[in-house]
Formats: structure tokens, C-alpha cells, sequence
């Protein structure tokens, strides 16, 4: 060519990936300026909400061997603010890409998105093929058109559309999840013939293909901070550790998901605290007090045994045994003026409602273990300011009017509870009622009302919760979902929490990550700061945590022990440590258990790991500089295991417990250790059906009627998701209180669940999640219950039938 003379090129902008999301709830809608020599000046088209566009259109210019190729990507949503969207540029010299001397030149580059002159944070590639035809003609179409889709091999990367939606780009990738200039030429001409191949053993794969091949549409392969491989599912904004396949339909990837889900929760679940069953099986049968199998009672006679069905009824209904004769020496019986009978024992003064023939005996243990025998009738009077009530079907309950709460549990018995439980449960028991006695704990007159859409509930509930005072948030919540005419009992705001822990806690955010534990606990994310507004959240969060606490409702959240001691203001340890990291703790317990003179060459600092680049961290003053020794080893071990669990993640935990005082005052909490404020946030776990057996009220029905019987073999034969799903359905959330079904509660307090006999057999069940309740009509077999039933829970969304 001669010198000076501009010639026709042509530039296909195909495609960018990884750009910088600088809205935690929003992608970008990317476009591509091009720019030569500052005044050839072309566009692409918008990409729409995604963090990784695919343009692949093609323009012609005029340029010279000198020229510069100016390329930048704004988002379209903010072009006219300030910044103008900015999400990256790249300066190209054409005379470096191309000879313009040959008669034909074409070449794919990938370079790196760089920051302009206002600094502001960038990431990403951009990829681009810049070819030259000595005719004058170009290889991808006319000037300014977009191009047709080019022919692509198997597993190429640039030109198969990603995902309409992408992920945030907080959790930094492996530099293997870029592809490189050699895997993306194969996509970018009419047959790629000219370029190498690569092979598989030194290719390197983008974030949507691994070796299998291409990923399905809207998934994309990610690598965690222990080097683990999971998948991030952008079309549910969910996560997994197992790879799709494209012969998968989506409801197979979303029954797939639910049971990996599940299963890690089952071992999180397994987890059980010290002494928590009983040694002896046997005894554990014998012990169980009011709810167990053979409970004698004063009937005929003394030793009178009633069937385990019987006993069963006896404890669900809240009714005695009659007995026969009149009354005991000194009582009366009496009515009040509704004509209500009571009676009054004149030799201690008292009244109850309790007919004292109507003998229940109650079992303790006594000295040695033994089992004792006590009738209700020699309890005594109620402690000071308890009072015994009936409700509409002559069940008896207890009000507690200095906390103003109400139980089924007569405060003169021994406690279930400290029959067949350690001595913890007991005393959580008894921090729980301290706890919630506490004036700060008390709900403020008003309501709080807070509207979400189901599809947004993230979103929305960070908007409405922020909004509010935290003495607004302490009147009485009242949910409502966005185009549901549900009345919120109770039901609706269990679902709420239900739903917004799933939401808020999923690493997708990147403001939580996973453990390195297999049982999906969670942890609070170092990078989160990737989102520059990420404080925000974590306050926001907290004060979720604590909505939860001081309403009595749970959520759906596993997190390492390491962070409930940390919410208590308690100092972290090594042993801390294997709940966070299990490798690193083990080469932790390595140095301490062995002589490390000369073998290991440690400083007082730590190597940090942000967005790619490695920063040293000094453990102490001058950190870098002082050796560990066998003589400091202790000091060192406790410095890093402080740095890596709490201090790297001390701004965002700090707003998370801001957040959470504003509800919940960190002296009241301080009463509780780690293990307990798990419970009190998440509640007991574990689903024992036959203890929601022991604990289910009919109407209509009885135990012993055939759909009864149907229904609890259906449940016996689920497995545990729906089992959850179940009491999901019925109760408004998968958990259960830390007490078992025994302490359900309801809108009006302690409600116990209820089969209720309504509707016809060719109805689906129907729930009442604010009272527990489900109405289940009486079917002919058991094929039909089995069949409406597993409908009725795995279809039904929504509060509208309430």
C-alpha cells in the first residue's frame, strides 16, 4: 500500500464479557461506541440487562497504519448522567493488529476493558476481529449493518448468545473463565480454517462451557474462594454445585436443584448437640410425659391402663379421665354467671376450673432417675400472675400476665421439656421466656405495614424496611404480596421471611458465600464490596434478622457457628476456625501440634486475595517483617485465625449488627450462647413427624377414621423436601419452633396444627397458614388423597384463598 493513503477496514465488535455491575439489583443494558482517529464514529445496538453482551455486528471505516481504534462500552440505561454509564474503554493502533501491506489481514484480539480519565472501576473483556481485504470488500458484512451469525464450531464461547441475564461481579472469577483470543477466532469468521486449532488440553474455557461443551442458556460456571467449580443459574437466580445438561428440561434443573438443596440441608440438619437423645431407647419411651404410651390414671382403679391412642387424645385435647363419685373432703362446686362450673378446695383456699375427680397424673423423673407419679390436683395454685382460661372448646390454657404470653404448658408442671432433655434445653427454655418478658421485646402499639412482589421481594423489602424507623418496624407486622388478597394472621408474614432469607442470603448477590463445609452453611462474603452501596445491605440484613427475633418468626438461614459468636461479641478461636475453612484449620493445627524450626517460612502478615490481585496484609504491626518462630506460633495461629474470620469482614459484619441492635438490644441477646442463638433465629430444623403426629387436633375427624390414617402413612412414605413443602403449605414455613410442633404458633398465640374434615373428595386440600389449620376433604382412597394432596402442596402459590 502506499503511504498515507487510507484504506477500507472492517470491525466486528462481537462481543464483551464480565463487565463491572455497579447496581446490586439492576444489570446494565451495555452499548459499544466505536471510534476511529476521533472521527469515523459508529454504534452497536443495546444489549439488554446483562453483564456479558453479545453484539457481533460489523463496520467499515477508512483508516491508515497509524490510526487509532477507540472502542467504549456505556450502559444505555445511564448515558445521560453524569458518568454516562461508563463500563470500559480500549485504544487500539491499527498498524499493531494488522499489516495493511498484505492484501488480505484479519485478526480476532481480546484485550482488557481499561478505566478513563475519571478512574472509575472497570471490568471485563472486550473481543473484537479487525480484518482488511485488499479489494476493498469486507469479510463480514456491509459498512454499519449488523452481521448475520457467523458459523460457529462446537464449544465456541464468543458467538452463542450468553445469558439474557448475568450474575454481579463481586465474586471474582478464575482467570481460566475468560476465553482467549485463539478459542474466540473459531467463532468469529465463516469458517475459521485459517486459525489454529486448540485442543483441550491446553484450551482455556469461558465462564458458560467447561470440557463437557457449551453450558445451558443462562448458566455460568464459577469458581469459589476454595477453588470449588459451582453454577450459577441466572434465568432462577439460583446456585449449585452440580454441572446442567442441555438433554435437561428446565423442570428436571429445577427438580435437580431442589434435591441437591435438600440434601445438603439433611447433613446440616444431623447435626445434633451434646447429650441431645437419650442413651436409652427404652427410656426415652417411658419418659415421654403426657404424649407417650401407657400413662396410668386414677379411672377404675389404680392401675387402670389406658391405650397409647387414648393417652395420645388425652394430651392433644387438654381433657383428664373422669372420675367416679362425689367430691373430695373440702371441695365445692360452683358456677359463675355465665354458668361455667369451677371448683374451690376450701382447705387451701383456692379455685380452678379443674373438676378434681377428673384426676391426670403426670411422670418425673425422681431421685436416682426413677419414675414418679404426680396428680394435677396436689399442684397447688398457680404461681403470681398466672391465670387458667377455656377456650371455645373447653381446651385449658394459662396467661402469664407479667409477660403478657399465653402457653398450653401448666406453670405448676415440670416442663416436657426437662423430662428427657439435657440441662441446656431446659435453660434455653427458661432464657427464651426471660428474653421475650423484656419491655424492649414488647410489640408497640400500631401496625407496620410493608407491601412486596413475590418476583422482587429483595428488592422490595430492602426499600420498605430501610424506609421505616426501627420503632415502626416494632408494631405489629402486616405483610401483603403485591396482587394477593391474603389477611395477614400470621401466615403471611412466616412466608415473608420464608421467602426473603432464601433471597437474601444466596451467594447469587455475592454479599454471602458458602462455607467450606458440604452442609451449605454460609458466611459473610470479603468481597462483597465489589457493590460499592454493599454496607447498606448488610445493615438492612441485620435489621431482618432482628424483624425475625422480635416477631417470633424464623428464616431459612445457615450460617458457621463463627457468626453467631460474633453477634454475641465473643472472641473467635481456632476451633472456630474449621466451621470457615476445614483445610486451613487443619494446617493451623499442624503448626501447633509439630516443631516448626526451619521448616516453614512464615511472617506476621497474610496474603489477601481482591478482584485478582494479591495484597499483603500485616497480622500486627511491622507484621511482614517479624518471623514465626516455635516460641510465637501460638500468638500467630490466634492473629490469623482473628484476621480470617472476623477482621477481613469487620465493615460489613459491622453494619450487620447495627442493623440488628436496632431491634434486638445486644445485652438482652448476650444471655443466649452461639448454639442457642442459632435456635432462636432459625429454629429446630429437623422435621419428626411423629412428633407432629403427637401434636395434631382434629375436627371433624378422629386419630383413628381411615383418610387420618391415609394422610400420615402419605407423609410417612415423602422424603424430607416434601415433608418441608408440607408444613410449608400449612404453617407458612418449612420450620418448626425449638420446642417441636408442641409450641406452633399462630395469629392468636400458641396454635396447635389442625386437620380440619371440609370440602368434597374431588377438592385439593386447602390451608389456613395463619392458624395452622388444613382443610382435608374426605376421600375414597388412598390414591386420591395422595394425589390432591402432593398437588395441593407443590403447585399452590399464594395467600388468595385466605
Amino acid at each position: 500500500m502506499v503511504s498515507g493513503r487510507a484504506v477500507p477496514i472492517n470491525v466486528k465488535v462481537v462481543a464483551a464479557e464480565s463487565l463491572y455491575k455497579r447496581d446490586v439489583f439492576r444489570q446494565p443494558d451495555p452499548f459499544a461506541v466505536i471510534t476511529v482517529d476521533g472521527s469515523q464514529t459508529k454504534t452497536t445496538k443495546t444489549a439488554k440487562k446483562t453483564l456479558n453482551p453479545y453484539w457481533n455486528e460489523s463496520f467499515n471505516f477508512q483508516a491508515l497504519q497509524d490510526s487509532i481504534l477507540v472502542i467504549q462500552v456505556f450502559d444505555q440505561k445511564k448515558f445521560k448522567k453524569k458518568d454516562q454509564g461508563f463500563l470500559g474503554v480500549v485504544n487500539i493502533r491499527i498498524g499493531d493488529v494488522i499489516d495493511l501491506s498484505l492484501p488480505n489481514s484479519e485478526e480476532t484480539i481480546t484485550r482488557d476493558l481499561k478505566k478513563s480519565n475519571e478512574n472509575l472501576a472497570v471490568s471485563g473483556k472486550i473481543i473484537v476481529v479487525i480484518s482488511y481485504s485488499r479489494s476493498g470488500g469486507s469479510t463480514s458484512g456491509p459498512a454499519s449493518a449488523p452481521s448475520g451469525p457467523s458459523r460457529v464450531s462446537n464449544g465456541s464461547a464468543a458467538t452463542a448468545p450468553p445469558p439474557a441475564a448475568s450474575a454481579p461481579a463481586a465474586a471474582p472469577t478464575s482467570p481460566t473463565h475468560h476465553a482467549n483470543a485463539a478459542l474466540l477466532s473459531h467463532g468469529a469468521t465463516g469458517d475459521g480454517s485459517q486459525f489454529p486449532s486448540t485442543t483441550a488440553s491446553n484450551r482455556q474455557y469461558s465462564s458458560f462451557e467447561d470440557q463437557q461443551g457449551r453450558l445451558p442458556a443462562g448458566w455460568e460456571r464459577r469458581t469459589d474462594n476454595f477453588g470449588r467449580t459451582y453454577y450459577v443459574d441466572h434465568n432462577s437466580r439460583t446456585t449449585t454445585w452440580s454441572r446442567p445438561t442441555l438433554d435437561q428440561s428446565e423442570s428436571e434443573r429445577g427438580q435437580l436443584r431442589q434435591s441437591e438443596t435438600e440434601a445438603e440441608r439433611r447433613q446440616h440438619r444431623g447435626r445434633t448437640l451434646p447429650g441431645e437423645t437419650p442413651s436409652s431407647p427404652s427410656l426415652m419411651n417411658n419418659v415421654n410425659s403426657l404424649t407417650s404410651g401407657n400413662v396410668t390414671v386414677n379411672a377404675t382403679g389404680p392401675n387402670t391402663p389406658v391405650s397409647p391412642g387414648a393417652a395420645v387424645s388425652m394430651a392433644s385435647s387438654g381433657a383428664t379421665t373422669s372420675g367416679l363419685g362425689e367430691l373430695p373432703s373440702g371441695w365445692e362446686q360452683r358456677f359463675t354467671n355465665e354458668g361455667r362450673p369451677y371448683f374451690v378446695d376450701h382447705n387451701t383456699r383456692t379455685t380452678t376450673w379443674v373438676d378434681p375427680r377428673r384426676q391426670q397424673y403426670i411422670r418425673t423423673f425422681g431421685p436416682n432417675t426413677t419414675i414418679q407419679q404426680q396428680p394435677v390436683s396436689q399442684l397447688g395454685p398457680l404461681p403470681s400472675g398466672w391465670e387458667m382460661r377455656l377456650t371455645n372448646t373447653a381446651r385449658v390454657y394459662f396467661v402469664d400476665h407479667n409477660t403478657k404470653t399465653t402457653t398450653w404448658d401448666d406453670p405448676r408442671l415440670p416442663s416436657s421439656l426437662d423430662q428427657n432433655v439435657p440441662q441446656y434445653k431446659r435453660d434455653f427454655r427458661r432464657k427464651v421466656i426471660y428474653f421475650r418478658s423484656q419491655p424492649a421485646l414488647r410489640i408497640l402499639p400500631g401496625q407496620c405495614h410493608i407491601k412486596v412482589r413475590r418476583d422482587h421481594i429483595f428488592e422490595d423489602s430492602y426499600q420498605e424496611i430501610m424506609r421505616q424507623t426501627p420503632e415502626d418496624l416494632k408494631k405489629r407486622l402486616m405483610i401483603k404480596f403485591d396482587g394477593e388478597e391474603g389477611l395477614d394472621y400470621g401466615g403471611v408474614s412466616r412466608e415473608f421471611f420464608f421467602l426473603l432469607s432464601h433471597d437474601m442470603f444466596n451467594p447469587f448477590y455475592c454479599l454471602f458465600e458458602y462455607s467450606s463445609h458440604d452442609n451449605y452453611t454460609l458466611q459473610i462474603n470479603p468481597n462483597s464490596g465489589i457493590n460499592p452501596e454493599h454496607l447498606n445491605y448488610f445493615k438492612f440484613i441485620g435489621r431482618v434478622v432482628g424483624l425475625g427475633v422480635f416477631h417470633r418468626r424464623f428464616l431459612d438461614a445457615f450460617f458457621v457457628g463463627a457468626l453467631y459468636k460474633m453477634m454475641l461479641h465473643k472472641k473467635v478461636v481456632l476451633q472456630d476456625m474449621e466451621g470457615v475453612d476445614a483445610e486451613f484449620y487443619r494446617s493451623l493445627k499442624w503448626i501447633l501440634d509439630n516443631d516448626i524450626t526451619d521448616i516453614l517460612d512464615l511472617t506476621f502478615s497474610a496474603e489477601d486475595e481482591r478482584f485478582g490481585e494479591i495484597v499483603e496484609v500485616d497480622l500486627k504491626p511491622g507484621g511482614r517483617d517479624i518471623e514465626v518462630t516455635e516460641e510465637n506460633k501460638h500468638e500467630y495461629v490466634e492473629l490469623i485465625s482473628e484476621w480470617k474470620i472476623s477482621k477481613r469482614v469487620e465493615e460489613q459484619f459491622k453494619a450487620f449488627i447495627d442493623g440488628f441492635n436496632e431491634l434486638i438490644p445486644q445485652e438482652l441477646v448476650n444471655v443466649f450462647d452461639e448454639r442457642e442463638l442459632e435456635l432462636l433465629i432459625g429454629g429446630l430444623a429437623e422435621i419428626d413427624v411423629e412428633d407432629w403426629k403427637k401434636h395434631t387436633d382434629y375436627r371433624g375427624y378422629q386419630e383413628s377414621d381411615q383418610v387420618i390414617q391415609w394422610f400420615w402413612k402419605c407423609i410417612g412414605e415423602w422424603d424430607s423436601e416434601q415433608k418441608a413443602r408440607l408444613l410449608q403449605f400449612t404453617t407458612g414455613t418449612s420450620r418448626i419452633p425449638v420446642n417441636g410442633f408442641k409450641d406452633l404458633q399462630g395469629s392468636d398465640g400458641p396454635r396447635r396444627f389442625t386437620i380440619e374434615k371440609a370440602g368434597e373428595s374431588n377438592q385439593l386440600p386447602k390451608s389456613h397458614t395463619c392458624f395452622n389449620r388444613v382443610d382435608l376433604p374426605p376421600y375414597a382412597d388412598y390414591e386420591s388423597l395422595k394425589q390432591k394432596l402432593t398437588l395441593a402442596v407443590e403447585e399452590t402459590v399464594g395467600f388468595g384463598q385466605e
